[in-house]
């Protein structure tokens, strides 16, 4: 399935990602530094 939803927690130091399918699905929770998220958007995901 392919993932169509992306949140952000927008912390101070570290953003949280969250992606799920339209359904609610989980698909994956991830801690990020700010350089690791603008690699992970710039990414194409």
């Amino acid at each position: 399935m392919k993932d169509t939803m992306i949140g952000v927690d927008l912390a101070k130091r570290v953003f949280h990602r969250h992606v799920a399918s339209m359904t609610g699905e989980v698909r994956g929770r991830k801690k990020l530094t700010p350089d690791q998220f603008r690699r992970y958007m710039s990414d194409g995901r």
